[in-house]
């Protein structure tokens, strides 16, 4: 079976934590045990977010006042990197020497034009309080929006259009590699617009993982994709006395919900449309309970229609 898999960002750093380096290590090696059971059945495609680690990367940036802070393309990729690297160093600790883990820096084309640039609404980096979220917003002309209880930077995400690299990837997944892309949603870039220039370059903006990894199993035609995260379902009333899990729905049943738009909201829209293009099933839940989820067991199991509706 091919399975992709989206590693929410928050599951590779606790929202409660420090973004200190070893915490983040000892995640991803808990992370790499649950993974590497999943790549032991089935063909395997990981990506990962990035919010934590992109905001961490910007505000270490913008503290160096010499030098003009780089833009959250180049950022992105960083976390690219130092997130490939530590899962592919773990995952093939945990595999086979035979097994080939491999990692991809993935540039995903964006439009320009989105209107996603005027309004942001990803949140990155660490959990501010109101007070702390109004001066930062002055002193760094960052937006900041409520995050639960809590306040975090919010920048553009615009809508992934193209995942490039999608053939290397295929060849890589066709020859048994697990393959580790596209992370914290593939590197923005957008077409430069001159007339006759085919070329790209990179927009400041952070694009879902969700949703880009959604396009991305909907190219390589997986059997599932799974959006694994730091809860056990997609729950109604989150938060209120009357919340409840939702075990199996129809994107139909989905679309009738409003949720979160920078957190659970992308994931729904993420599942549906993989749904909906494939004909394959979907499911959101814990990382904790990824074998579950494959059996049909725990998570959110989206699927083209639910037995008995």
């Amino acid at each position: 079976m091919k399975v992709v898999v989206a590693l929410g960002g928050n599951a590779l750093l606790r929202r409660d934590q420090p973004p200190t380096a070893d915490n983040q290590l000892q995640n991803i090696r808990a992370a790499a045990v649950q993974l590497a059971r999943v790549a032991a059945a089935h063909d395997l495609l990981l990506t990962h977010g990035n919010g934590p680690q992109v905001g961490l990367l910007a505000l270490q940036a913008a503290a160096y006042a010499k030098v003009q802070a780089y833009p959250l393309d180049v950022l992105g990729a960083q976390t690219d990197g130092m997130l490939g690297y530590l899962l592919e160093q773990e995952l093939a600790n945990l595999l086979p020497a035979t097994r080939t883990v491999t990692t991809l820096i993935t540039r995903v084309e964006v439009d320009p034009q989105d209107p996603a640039f005027a309004h942001p609404s990803k949140p990155i980096g660490p959990m501010y309080t109101q007070a702390e979220s109004e001066r930062i917003a002055e002193e760094k002309h960052w937006v900041m929006a409520a995050d639960g209880a809590a306040f975090r930077r919010v920048v553009p995400s615009p809508a992934p259009l193209r995942v490039l690299g999608l053939q290397a990837i295929r060849w890589l997944l066709e020859r048994g590699a697990l393959v580790i892309a596209a992370g914290g949603g593939g590197i923005p870039v957008a077409a430069t617009g001159g007339q006759g220039d085919t070329g790209l370059h990179g927009v400041s903006a952070v694009i879902d993982k969700d949703l880009c990894t959604s396009l991305l199993a909907r190219e390589l035609q997986a059997d599932v994709l799974v959006i694994a995260t730091d809860v056990p379902a997609v729950y109604l009333d989150w938060g209120l006395p009357t919340q409840r899990a939702l075990a199996e729905v129809t994107p139909q049943a989905l679309a009738r919900y409003a949720f979160a738009e920078g957190s659970m909201g992308p994931k729904v829209e993420a599942a549906c449309g993989f749904v909906r293009g494939t004909g394959n099933r979907a499911v959101i839940g814990s990382l904790e309970q990824i074998e579950q989820m494959l059996a049909g067991t725990a998570g959110t199991q989206v699927r083209p229609e639910v037995s008995g509706n």
